[in-house]
């Protein structure tokens, strides 16, 4: 004996019933059971079902595809769409003094395109940098950013900062640059890391138009047009010599 009471069977339907979700597809199952004549022959029941069930087939297929890329601003056939990278670059705020200021995480690589810092490179700076960082990595050393693009209020905040660390402007003049100077704010420059890295770079960036530009700062790199044939500038001994830096 138990609680629950048999279910009743479900009622049978009657032979010239198919059960079809979408109108279009009803209308040619039932094209199908009748077995209309065109032009004097017989339309096999089976081959008209069986355009049914495609039919029924590529509506549930259009529906999943729908559902699945909705949202998701997937333009297919379009440049900038990609497998691995993000769908939308981040906005640049130039007021911003978080992560979307610069802050990087930790581990952060040249084709982690979703963070601001490397988002806001120029486009050769961060195509150079994205082939380096993969030459490096074939011959196991990682590269990673530890700094890229920065907003003004960014800049202006490290700027504040290295003033208090080194007592003066001048003095943390050799560190880092004004915001209307800087090329972290144009997205001209990048800090890597970390010592292997920059090593690799000393040695290899160069094949890739990456130079280091200050003695100083070991880390610092910038695109040089041409330095992949005729080598890299001469070095400045740190950022109080560079004639771009003089307008402060």
């Amino acid at each position: 004996m138990t609680d629950t009471a048999s279910l009743p069977l479900p009622r049978p339907l009657p032979a010239d019933r198919h059960i079809v979700a979408d109108d279009s597809v009803r209308r040619v199952a039932r094209l199908g059971h009748a077995g209309r004549r065109r032009n004097g022959r017989r339309v096999p029941a089976g081959f008209v079902m069986g355009i049914a069930v495609l039919v029924a087939t590529l509506i549930a297929v259009a529906g999943w595809a729908g559902h699945l890329f909705s949202g998701t601003g997937v333009t297919f056939g379009s440049a900038g769409s990609s497998p691995t990278g993000p769908l939308h670059a981040p906005v640049l705020d130039p007021t911003a003094t978080g992560k979307a200021g610069e802050v990087v995480p930790g581990g952060t690589s040249a084709f982690d395109v979703d963070v601001p810092a490397v988002a806001g490179l120029d486009p050769l700076l961060l195509d150079a940098l994205q082939r380096a960082t993969a030459g490096a990595l074939a011959d196991g050393v990682p590269v990673v950013v530890n700094s890229g693009w920065r907003s003004p209020a960014y800049q202006e905040k490290l700027l504040g900062d290295a003033i208090a660390e080194y007592g003066t402007p001048d003095e943390a003049a050799r560190w880092v640059a004004t915001p209307a100077t800087s090329a972290h704010v144009h997205g001209d420059a990048v800090d890597v890391g970390s010592w292997d890295a920059t090593d690799w770079l000393s040695q290899h960036g160069a094949d890739y138009d990456l130079c280091q530009i200050y003695m100083n700062e070991t880390w610092h790199y910038e695109l040089r047009a041409g330095a992949s044939t005729g080598g890299c500038p001469p070095m400045f001994r740190d950022p109080t010599e560079d004639p771009r830096l003089q307008q402060r």
